[in-house]
């Protein structure tokens, strides 16, 4: 008796949370003369029944006006199965973004999850700890199914990537420029690092570090300045511009700068300082600016 009745039960379809007129059509053909969209009652939970019992199903008959006596129960599920490992694998590939990064899932939530669209979002990868980059980590995920509706999974993974980086070979002192010898290039393998490492020396040589940066610690862009156009103690020329009068003049610069930073500048013909903007390599200005 209970496989016949599991036979008999209706299927939802994943992009909904009621159960239709259209739903109970498909064992009951009275029911179709009602709008397929009409909804009847809440549809049950990822791998749950609800069942319209025939009083159930006789009262909405005279509620829509139907010619007709119901004589059978009718079962509705939401039909669940297991997920999908290569399912999974793609939509970890495309959700982190990383053409070439191995994914290996090592183990996954067994339980078997209703229709509907597979979701890793990379929010919800931990990240192992920076001294074992090789070490499993968990990636939560979702099905989206129900018109809003998330069933939680997830999996257990090892994420690696190969690629060159560039790291210090020395302590890095901040504001010092950096000098090709300091650095080196190693290979890295592992999980994906947060953010993206400088891949060749000519990308860090002659930068200028914001922090301190120890030996062996590798460097990205964020980690540095581009150089300073002017740096303390240069001599600079001093543009100026008062109406249509324009005058130039040697200065020396009080602080470093870049391009267009406010610095001060020594006049060593009175020994005043002003403040000017940089213009370029040994260039500054005053009161030229719009």
């Amino acid at each position: 008796m209970m496989l016949a009745i599991m036979a008999t039960c209706v299927a939802l379809v994943s992009d909904r949370d009621r159960i239709t007129a259209g739903d109970l059509a498909a064992r009951q053909e009275s029911f179709s003369a009602i709008p397929a969209d009409t909804p009847l009652g809440y549809a049950p939970a990822p791998g749950m029944r609800r069942t319209f019992s025939v009083p159930d199903l006789t009262r909405l008959a005279r509620r829509y006006g139907l010619d007709s006596e119901p004589k059978d129960e009718i079962c509705v599920e939401r039909p669940v199965a297991p997920l999908d490992r290569a399912a999974m694998l793609a939509v970890m590939h495309q959700s982190l973004g990383v053409p070439d990064a191995r994914i290996d899932i090592v183990e996954y939530s067994r339980y078997a999850v209703p229709a509907g669209a597979m979701e890793f979002p990379r929010a919800g990868l931990m990240a192992p700890p920076p001294s074992l980059p090789e070490a499993t980590t968990v990636w939560k995920g979702s099905i989206r199914y129900g018109g809003g509706h998330r069933f939680a999974i997830w999996a257990r993974v090892r994420i690696a990537v190969k690629s060159p980086r560039v790291v210090a070979a020395e302590p890095l002192g901040p504001g010092g420029t950096i000098q090709a010898a300091q650095l080196r290039v190693d290979s890295y393998e592992g999980f994906p690092p947060r953010t993206t490492p400088l891949v060749s020396i000519e990308q860090a040589a002659g930068r200028i570090p914001r922090r301190s940066i120890p030996a062996g610690a590798p460097l990205s862009a964020a980690d540095l300045d581009s150089p300073y156009d002017v740096t303390r103690g240069d001599w600079v020329r001093v543009e100026v511009a008062h109406g249509d009068a324009h005058l130039e003049l040697d200065g020396r610069a009080q602080a470093s700068g870049r391009r267009g930073q406010m610095i001060p500048v020594l006049n060593p013909a009175n020994g005043k300082k002003f403040s000017a903007r940089v213009e370029g390599a040994g260039r500054v200005s005053v009161g030229i600016h719009p």
